[in-house]
């Protein structure tokens, strides 16, 4: 398995964690729908924060970033699947820890040198 790869399960994993943490615990959604909403979110915050947003405008503007995508994330997943439910102040935790763990994960991610970006 590519260094890559293990990264991204490992912010899959954080993600999980935050979302479960938000979603599990305040909101009382299935395992399964947070699982799949934490995927689509680490997906596009890989693909859009750490290979184009990180590496042009720096840490702390990609784990924004981050944050408010995650937000945006969750919110059309609720929009869309209506069993999934979510309040804003679940919204706001997650988007916050979102922010947090992926300021962290950047740290390590740009001085690691055999992993993207």
């Amino acid at each position: 398995m590519s260094k890559t790869s293990i990264i991204l399960l490992t912010k899959l994993g954080m993600i999980f964690i935050s979302a479960w943490i938000t979603f599990g615990y305040i909101d009382d959604n299935t395992i399964g729908l947070i699982f799949l909403v934490s995927l689509i979110g680490t997906i596009l915050n890989y693909i859009l924060g750490d290979l184009f947003v990180l590496p042009a405008l720096g840490n702390i503007v990609a784990s924004l970033w981050d944050g408010l995508m995650g937000w945006l994330v969750v919110y059309l997943y609720a929009i869309i699947i209506p069993t999934f439910t979510v309040s804003w102040t679940s919204l706001a935790i997650f988007s916050l820890l979102v922010a947090i763990v992926e300021y962290f994960f950047h740290v390590y991610l740009v001085k690691s040198e055999k992993v993207a970006p």
